[in-house]
C-alpha cells in the first residue's frame, strides 16, 4: 500500500506540473464549458411567463451549481486512450508495474487542482454581477454535494473509460462517446433541470447513470428535493456494473491489442 501511494503522489505531482504549464489553455477550456451560464439566462427569462415550479433565482442557482459540478467532473480519457491504442503508445505503459488507468486518473485529478483557482474567480465574478443568486449551502448540503460530485466524477470516468476499451476493436471509440453525450446533454440536467421534464421521462432517466453525473450533485447543493439514499445507491450500482464491464473488456482487449511495440 505504501508503494502504491508513493507512486500515485509522484504521478499527481508530475501531471500537476504539466497542467500548470498550460494555464492559458486551461482557462479557455474552462470557458468553453460555460454553456450552462448561457442556458441559465434562457431559463430565467422563460420562468417569467412559464409554470415550471422553479423561479428565476432557482434556475440561476441551479445552473451555477451545474457549472461548478461540471468543472470537477469533466473527463477526456476516451480520446487519450484511443490515441494510445491507435499509435501503439499503450505498449510502453504496459511495461510499467502499474495499471495504465492510474496515469489517466492522476492526470484528471491534477487538472482539477490546476483548474480550481479559475473556477473560484469566475464564480466570484458572477455573484458580483448578479448578487441576488448568491447562496451558501448548509454544512450537510456541502458534505453530501461534495461526496456526490466525487462519485459523479468516478462514474463519468468509468463510463468513458469503458467506452475507451472499444479502441481495441475500432479506431473511433470516441464516436461512441459522442453518441452517449447526446443522452448526457438531456438526462444529466445539462440542458435543463429534470424537474421541468415530464414525470414519466424523469422517472425513467433516474434509473440511468446520466442524472447522477450533474443533476444529482447540483440539486443537493441548491437544495432541490431529491431522494439522496436512492441516488447514492443507483450511483453505487452503476459503478459496480461499469467497473466489472471495464475489467472484462480490458482483459479481452489486451488479447486483441497488436499496437506498435506490442
Amino acid at each position: 500500500m505504501k508503494w502504491f501511494w508513493k507512486r500515485l503522489i509522484t504521478l499527481l505531482s508530475v501531471y500537476y506540473a504539466h497542467m500548470v504549464e498550460y494555464r492559458a489553455e486551461l482557462f479557455f477550456w474552462m470557458l468553453s464549458g460555460s454553456f450552462p451560464i448561457i442556458l441559465m439566462g434562457v431559463w430565467m427569462e422563460a420562468s417569467q411567463g412559464g409554470q415550471f415550479g422553479l423561479n428565476a433565482i432557482d434556475f440561476a442557482r441551479y445552473f451555477i451549481a451545474v457549472f461548478m459540478v461540471r468543472q470537477f467532473t469533466i473527463v477526456w480519457v476516451v480520446w487519450e486512450f484511443e490515441k494510445e491504442v491507435v499509435q501503439g503508445k499503450l505498449s510502453f505503459r504496459l511495461l510499467q508495474p502499474m495499471d495504465p488507468a492510474w496515469h489517466h486518473v492522476a492526470q484528471h485529478i491534477s487538472e482539477r487542482f490546476a483548474r480550481f483557482p479559475f473556477v473560484v474567480v469566475l464564480l466570484a465574478l458572477f455573484f458580483l454581477l448578479y448578487p441576488q443568486s448568491f447562496w451558501v449551502p448548509d454544512g450537510k448540503q456541502i458534505l453530501l454535494g461534495a461526496i456526490a460530485t466525487v462519485i459523479a466524477f468516478s462514474l463519468r470516468f468509468l463510463l468513458q473509460y469503458t467506452s475507451a476499451m472499444l479502441s481495441f476493436w475500432t479506431e473511433r471509440a470516441s464516436a461512441i462517446e459522442q453518441f452517449f453525450f447526446l443522452f448526457y446533454l438531456f438526462f444529466a440536467g445539462y440542458i435543463a433541470p429534470l424537474d421541468v421534464f415530464p414525470p414519466l421521462v424523469k422517472a425513467i432517466a433516474q434509473w440511468t447513470p446520466f442524472p447522477y453525473l450533474l443533476y444529482f450533485p447540483a440539486a443537493i447543493f441548491v437544495g432541490f428535493p431529491v431522494d439522496i439514499s436512492r441516488g447514492f445507491m443507483v450511483m453505487l450500482g452503476w459503478g459496480i456494473i461499469l467497473f466489472s464491464l471495464n475489467r472484462w473488456l480490458w482483459r479481452r482487449g489486451l488479447k486483441q491489442y497488436s499496437g506498435m511495440g506490442a
